[in-house]
C-alpha cells in the first residue's frame, strides 16, 4: 500500500493571546498543524502558556508589542529561514471609546493605525522571504465590515472603520503586487464576535467565527487573491 505523506503546514498568527487569535492558534493545533504565535506578553498569555505545555514541539511563541518600531524585525530574526505556509494579520485594536464627531484625538487616532495598518504591512515586509519559501503562499488580514466604505449606514467610529478601511486598501495593493509570486492576499471579517473587543452582545461565538475562517481559508487561493471575504465565505463590499 503506498501511502502519501502529508505535511505539516507552519502557520503565524498575530495577537494570539485571546480572542479569535487564540481561538484560531487551538484550532490549528488542533488539527495537527505547526503554529507560531505573538503576543504582547508570553507571562500574561496563560491559555497560551497551557496550549504550549499540551502541544509543545507543534506551538512556538514570540513576544511581540507591534508598538515597538523594531517589531518587523523582531519577528523576522525570531523566524529565521523557517517557511510559512500561511499568515494571518489578527492582531488589532479598537481603540478608545470615544470615536463620534466631537470627541476624536490624534493621539488615540495615531496608536490605532500604528497598530491595525502599519505595522501589518511592515510585518509582511519583514518576513516575505518566509512566505514564498512555501508552496501555499497564503497571507490574511483580519479586517472587519465597519471598514466597508459602502455598509457605513451608522456613521461614527471613526477611528476604528478608518484603520480597517485604510488596512483593506493595503490588502489590495498586497494582493496585486505579490501576485507575481503567487501569494495571494485576502481581508477577511470575522463577523460580529463575543469577545472583549466584540462585547457580549455580539452575535457570534469565537468557535463559530474561527471555524468559518479557517473554512474560508481551506477554500480560497490565489484565485480569490484581493477580496474582501465574510467569514461565511460570502464577498462583501469595499
Amino acid at each position: 500500500i503506498c501511502r502519501r505523506t502529508v505535511m505539516m503546514k507552519k502557520i503565524l498568527v498575530t495577537g494570539a493571546n485571546r480572542g479569535l487569535g487564540l481561538g484560531l492558534v487551538k484550532k490549528f493545533l488542533k488539527n495537527n498543524e505547526k503554529v507560531i504565535c505573538t503576543t504582547r506578553n508570553i507571562s500574561k498569555s496563560k491559555e497560551l502558556i497551557l496550549c504550549k505545555e499540551k502541544y509543545n514541539d507543534n506551538l512556538e511563541i514570540c513576544e511581540l508589542d507591534l508598538l515597538d518600531k523594531d517589531s518587523p524585525n523582531i519577528l523576522s530574526n525570531f523566524l529565521g529561514d523557517e517557511t510559512i505556509d500561511l499568515f494571518i494579520n489578527n492582531a488589532g485594536v479598537i481603540g478608545h471609546s470615544a470615536q463620534h464627531f466631537k470627541s476624536v484625538s490624534s493621539n488615540h487616532w495615531l496608536e490605532v493605525l500604528k497598530v491595525n495598518l502599519i505595522a501589518p504591512l511592515l510585518i509582511t515586509q519583514s518576513i516575505i522571504k518566509n512566505i514564498e519559501k512555501s508552496s501555499e503562499r497564503k497571507i490574511y488580514f483580519i479586517s472587519s465590515k465597519v471598514g466597508s466604505i459602502e455598509d457605513n449606514k451608522s456613521g461614527g467610529m471613526y477611528i476604528y472603520r478608518s484603520s480597517k478601511t485604510a488596512l483593506n486598501q493595503v490588502v489590495k495593493s498586497l494582493s496585486i503586487d505579490l501576485k507575481p509570486l503567487g501569494i495571494s492576499v485576502i481581508s477577511l471579517h470575522p463577523g460580529w464576535v463575543r469577545t472583549e473587543m466584540g462585547g457580549p452582545n455580539a452575535l457570534i461565538s469565537v468557535e463559530e467565527s474561527v471555524n468559518g475562517m479557517v473554512d474560508v481559508i481551506s477554500n480560497t487561493s490565489i484565485i480569490n487573491s484581493g477580496q474582501f471575504i465574510n467569514y461565511d465565505g460570502t464577498r462583501l463590499p469595499w
